[in-house]
């Protein structure tokens, strides 16, 4: 999976805003430059499928990133009725439990069969970019992060899911443990280039496709660029 993919289709940008003219803009100038477009809560609060659909006839995949959690039928059906938008990547929390990331890839293949689109990779959530070993402390999980990951991964792949949203800092512990086939999407990346904000976990691009991701979610780099596009191509370029 991780040698497949081009330096540019291994790129989704995480367009985090309400502002759907902004979106569509966005996505259009990106639309061939880049893998696709992620589109948060803020978003789909905002403007709902209605809103993914008008963003993906700019002709960007899509990764919904709605990070449900809630108990296994009502995920289910968020998933078989968000599937049928024809996204390429939707995820879960991986803390819900086996069986609600069993009932949500099983939604997601029975709802993509029914509308006639390809099934959309679901993914799991497993510790936040945004948090550091104090704040795992602080909710209570106990232990390294890098091993509260690999027990995470180790549990989406029991329940048959794609793969997980992680830290690239825990892609190689995580690559060691279930191998080269298990999807990893990685947020929290910036170039050296660009300010870190609020992600705590932070690595360069080419250091997490080094380390084996296979897609990473870069936003303000891209997003708050004078000229997006150019950042884009540059991020495009060191990958290359």
């Amino acid at each position: 999976m991780t040698q497949t993919l081009s330096p540019k289709d291994r790129i989704f940008c995480a367009i985090d805003t309400t502002d759907l003219d902004h979106a569509i803009d966005l996505a259009s100038k990106l639309s061939g430059v880049i893998g696709g477009a992620k589109l948060g809560k803020e978003f789909f609060a905002a403007h709902g499928p209605q809103g993914v659909r008008a963003v993906a006839k700019a002709g960007m995949p899509i990764f919904l990133d709605v990070k449900y959690h809630d108990i296994p039928n009502t995920v289910a059906g968020a998933i078989r009725a968000v599937t049928p938008m024809g996204l390429r990547i939707v995820n879960v929390h991986a803390t819900g439990g086996i069986e609600m990331m069993k009932r949500a890839g099983e939604a997601a293949r029975e709802a993509a069969d029914k509308a006639g689109v390809e099934v959309p990779w679901v993914i799991a959530v497993t510790i936040l970019t945004s948090m550091d070993q104090g704040d795992l402390d602080d909710v209570g999980l106990k232990g390294p992060i890098d091993e509260r990951v690999v027990k995470l991964a180790e549990l989406t792949r029991k329940a048959g899911l794609d793969g997980i949203v992680c830290s690239a800092q825990e892609i190689t512990p995580v690559r060691n443990a279930l191998g080269a086939d298990f999807k990893l999407i990685t947020p929290g990346i910036r170039p050296a280039w660009a300010s870190s904000d609020d992600q705590k976990r932070i690595v360069t691009p080419a250091d997490a496709v080094a380390m084996g991701s296979d897609v990473l979610v870069i936003g303000r780099p891209i997003t708050k660029a004078d000229d997006p596009v150019e950042a884009a191509k540059r991020i495009v370029a060191e990958l290359s």
